[in-house]
C-alpha cells in the first residue's frame, strides 16, 4: 500500500493576515478603504451628506465639570513636583471650557437640519457626517439621533484621543487608516460644510476643501459656513491674505461666517433649497 504525504494547505494571500498588513499590499488596504465604505453608502442609500468638522477636545460643560473635579482631587494628593503641572492643566481646562457652547450649539445645530432634511423627498435628504470621534463630532452626531436621521462617523485609527462615539448609526461607523482616503469619502458626498473651531485637523479638513473649491478640482456648489467668527479670525487672518494677495478678494465669497445655530441653520436651507431645488 503506497503512503501518500500531504502537505497543509498555504493561506490565500487575500486571507493572508501577514501579507495583508505588508507594505506590499498597501495599494489593497488603500482600495479596501474606497470600495468598503462605498459599499456600505450604498446599501444605506446614503448619497449626500452636510459634514461638520470641529475639535475633539471642545466637550460639554458636564464633562468639563467631571474632569476639573478630577484634577482637584489629583491636587489634593500632589506632591510638591506635580501641583505646578496639575494646576496648568486646570488653567488649560478652564480655558478649553469657555468654547463649551459650541458643544451645545452643534448638537442644536445638527438636530435642526436633520428635522427639516426628514420633511424633504428620500432622495434629496442629507444625512449629518462627522468624523466619528469626541467633542464637537460627538455633538453633531448627538443632534442627528436627536432630530431621528442618520448619523455617520468617518473615524480615523491614532493613537490618541480618537476614539468613535457613542452616537452612530450601525452600518454608519467608518473606521480608516489612511488620513487621505478619510478626506475623499468627506468631500465625494458632501453637500454642505460647517467649520465649528477646532485646532490642526479641524484646519486642515477646512483649508484642503477650501483648495479644491477655490481651484474647482471640486466643480460641485458647497455652502461653507464657519462658525464662531471670533474664533477664526483670531486664528486665520482672512483679510490680510486678501491684502497681501495671497488670496483672491472673491475668495472670501467661498465661505460665510456665523454664530448661531440658527443663523447656520436658515443660511443651509436657503442655499442647499436654492442649489438642489428642494
Amino acid at each position: 500500500m503506497t503512503n501518500k504525504r500531504f502537505s497543509q494547505k498555504a493561506l490565500k494571500s487575500y486571507s493572508d493576515p501577514d501579507f495583508m498588513n505588508s507594505e506590499e499590499a498597501r495599494i489593497l488596504r488603500i482600495i479596501a478603504e474606497y470600495m468598503g465604505p462605498d459599499k456600505q453608502f450604498k446599501e444605506e442609500e446614503i448619497s449626500n451628506t452636510i459634514v461638520m468638522f470641529g475639535s475633539a477636545r471642545i466637550r460639554s460643560m458636564e464633562q468639563f465639570t467631571e474632569e476639573k473635579e478630577h484634577l482637584l482631587s489629583q491636587l489634593e494628593r500632589a506632591g510638591a513636583a506635580e501641583v505646578e503641572h496639575i494646576n496648568y492643566q486646570m488653567r488649560r481646562l478652564e480655558k478649553q471650557a469657555e468654547l463649551s457652547r459650541y458643544y451645545d450649539e452643534a448638537i442644536e445645530l445638527a438636530q435642526m437640519i436633520t428635522e427639516w432634511v426628514k420633511t424633504l423627498p428620500k432622495k434629496k435628504r442629507f444625512a449629518i457626517c462627522t468624523g466619528g470621534g469626541p467633542g464637537i463630532m460627538e455633538a453633531a452626531n448627538k443632534g442627528a439621533i436627536l432630530g431621528g436621521g442618520d448619523s455617520i462617523g468617518l473615524n480615523i485609527s491614532l493613537p490618541f484621543e480618537q476614539h468613535p462615539n457613542p452616537y452612530l448609526t450601525p452600518g454608519l461607523n467608518f473606521e480608516f487608516h489612511y488620513f487621505f482616503m478619510r478626506k475623499f469619502w468627506f468631500a465625494y458626498l458632501a453637500k454642505a460644510l460647517v467649520i465649528m473651531p477646532g485646532g490642526f485637523g479641524t484646519l486642515d479638513e477646512l483649508m484642503e476643501l477650501l483648495t479644491l473649491i477655490q481651484t474647482r478640482k471640486i466643480s460641485k456648489k458647497i455652502p461653507i459656513i464657519i462658525y464662531g467668527e471670533q474664533f477664526w479670525r483670531n486664528v486665520i487672518n482672512f483679510d490680510y491674505l486678501v491684502e497681501t494677495g495671497m488670496i483672491s478678494p472673491e475668495d472670501l465669497l467661498l465661505f460665510r461666517f456665523v454664530d448661531t445655530p440658527h443663523q447656520a441653520f436658515d443660511y443651509l436651507k436657503k442655499e442647499l433649497t436654492k442649489i438642489y431645488q428642494l
